[in-house]
């Protein structure tokens, strides 16, 4: 088939289908789509909530949880050991198929009689690690976020198979990383950026396989540096005393000085390493991985996100997990095996053959279930016979497709469309879709996301953030009975709301442990706040046409300006000096 040019039924820009996506299309028989593919990621974002967590009654047992559902969703939420355990009929909510009524209206109605996790876990996975979203396999773990295979971690997004680390975002194969962003196979590296095999880095970025440095750039095979200068040990070791990078105010004015720094040198117009046709951003050891973001170890895939656990293979529009799963399409939150999977949110543990599920696990020919655990052959939580299910299944697909849902904009919503806007149980504000395409209130409800108004924490600080110590050797123990007045809510507390700012928080006395190891001062700001600062090292998921930047007379283009033309998440208005990858490698390796 040739290439095709769609209007989107969302936002009305054109978008093109390529003959490979048609392909893929045909293999998942699936008709191709009318969302232009940025609007299908905010869609499926807009079911995601990563870091609003509620305290209320498990629906079963009746103990106080934490919740991504706030009490305003009609749901009816379990707490994880009430979820995986036996002490429920899964079935008792099974409904009988209306052909009278559109799919997604029946579906609306089973979303408010079938139990959901109240949080987003692979709980079976989980040692000690109670208070943590869109996580498994973790040991002794205090809230991190879309992470997986992790010990003694707290406050970070983004992290696989790492250890002993704190505030990070984007960490793998890791240990004793603290307040970085996108490091790979790292030790000790503390204030840094797109790092990777480096250990006892300061305010480092783009470095690989260095060792010792501080407030460096684009160095391969370095120790002993510090802003892109050698020395000898033994003056590297003095400078760097002298420096005194465990005192709070020189940690605030270097870390001042090296965004300066870092900006006068070309950045990579990808964030990628050892791919094959590859395009898109924060993609590893891929092949034929295009438009997507942050992969690791995926084949033949297009726009897709999060993938970072090995492995992926053939596809599209999905986001988030992976760890073998092959031929997915518009899914979000699939991983620990997976296979041809459609149109589902939150699914784990082998799930194969279904379509428009969400919150099952280790289930199989699914059709419009909720809630799931180890079972065949059913269609909106009603058991079928495999005989009675595969007779069923083609007449809705086709009823979706006779009577579809009409949403109050007008938009329809027949077999092929990922989950209308509606049946989203957060509001836009409270989503990961606010933290990647952010957008105002009015903005919002006009394109039909529903919005939450914030209410403000009633926490009674004991202490602000002003009156810590510039350093851990100067805190005692009794911080940990603090409430400390975060900085970002003293400071502006409008501002502040937008990012979930918790106003107060507290030191936890294993946080306290954690920072006297690593010598470094106590934060000044609640967790949510510093993740809102460390998001901002992270490019978008969004690609601009642009040309290189370079201009040096030295390189293969010779005395003109490098013609190379790209796609890139670096959005043209940055300061960032943006190359392709020929120039790149002149200028660092």
């Amino acid at each position: 088939m040739k290439t095709k040019i769609k209007s989107c039924q969302n936002c009305k820009k054109d978008f093109t289908i390529e003959p490979d996506d048609f392909n893929f299309y045909e293999k998942m028989k699936v008709p191709p789509p009318t969302w232009c593919p940025e609007c299908r990621l905010i869609r499926r974002l807009s079911f995601r909530n990563e870091r609003y967590l509620y305290k209320s009654p498990c629906g079963l047992c009746k103990k106080e949880i934490l919740s991504v559902y706030g009490s305003n969703v009609k749901r009816k939420v379990f707490c994880p050991a009430c979820w995986w355990g036996d002490g429920w009929d899964q079935l008792e909510s099974g409904m009988d198929y209306d052909f009278s009524k559109p799919f997604f209206e029946q579906y609306k109605a089973l979303q408010e009689k079938a139990a959901v996790q109240s949080l987003f876990l692979h709980y079976q996975t989980i040692v000690d690690s109670d208070y943590n979203n869109l996580a498994g396999y973790l040991k002794n773990c205090y809230m991190v976020f879309h992470a997986d295979h992790n010990e003694r971690c707290m406050y970070a997004s983004g992290l696989k198979v790492s250890n002993d680390s704190q505030d990070v975002l984007m960490l793998q194969k890791s240990d004793l990383c603290y307040e970085s962003v996108n490091i790979t196979k790292g030790y000790k590296n503390l204030y840094s950026v797109d790092c990777e095999e480096c250990s006892e880095i300061y305010f480092c970025k783009n470095l690989l396989n260095c060792t010792d440095c501080i407030g460096c750039v684009n160095l391969r095979n370095q120790k002993y540096c510090i802003e892109n200068v050698q020395y000898l040990k033994e003056e590297y070791e003095a400078k760097r005393k002298e420096l005194d990078l465990s005192n709070y105010k020189n940690i605030k004015k270097y870390s001042e000085k090296a965004k300066v720094f870092w900006v006068k040198y070309p950045q990579k117009y990808m964030h990628s390493r050892k791919n094959v046709n590859s395009s898109g951003d924060y993609i590893q050891y891929s092949k034929n991985t295009l438009n997507s973001y942050e992969m690791v170890g995926a084949e033949d895939c297009r726009y897709c996100q999060f993938a970072s656990t090995k492995t992926t293979r053939d596809c599209y529009d999905y986001t988030e997990y992976g760890e073998n799963v092959e031929m997915v399409y518009e899914t979000l939150l699939l991983g620990d095996g997976g296979a041809n999977v459609k149109f589902t949110v939150q699914a784990v543990s082998n799930v194969r053959d279904v379509e428009y599920c969400y919150g099952v696990a280790n289930v199989a020919h699914m059709f419009g279930c909720i809630g799931l655990r180890g079972r065949q052959y059913c269609i909106l939580n009603k058991q079928y016979t495999k005989g009675e299910y595969e007779k069923l299944v083609p007449k809705i697909r086709q009823h979706m497709n006779e009577m579809p849902y009409k949403d109050k904009y007008g938009r329809g919503y027949k077999y092929g469309e990922f989950f209308p806007l509606e049946l989203s149980s957060f509001s836009y504000n409270e989503s990961t879709a606010h933290e990647f395409f952010p957008l105002d209130e009015s903005k919002a409800q006009k394109q039909g996301y529903a919005w939450k108004q914030v209410e403000e924490k009633k926490y009674i600080p004991t202490k602000s953030w002003k009156d810590l110590p510039n350093a851990i050797k100067e805190t005692d123990d009794s911080i940990t009975n603090e409430i400390i007045l975060c900085e970002d809510w003293d400071m502006d507390q409008k501002s502040a709301s937008n990012h979930n700012c918790t106003k107060a928080f507290r030191i936890l006395s294993q946080e306290l442990l954690f920072y006297r190891k690593m010598n470094i001062p106590i934060p000044r700001k609640c967790p949510n706040s510093r993740h809102n600062d460390r998001i901002q090292f992270r490019n978008p998921i969004k690609l601009w046409h642009r040309e290189c930047m370079c201009d040096k007379e030295n390189h293969l283009h010779g005395k003109e300006k490098c013609e190379v033309e790209f796609e890139t998440s670096y959005v043209p208005d940055r300061p960032e000096m943006v190359y392709c990858e020929k120039c790149y490698q002149q200028e660092v390796y």
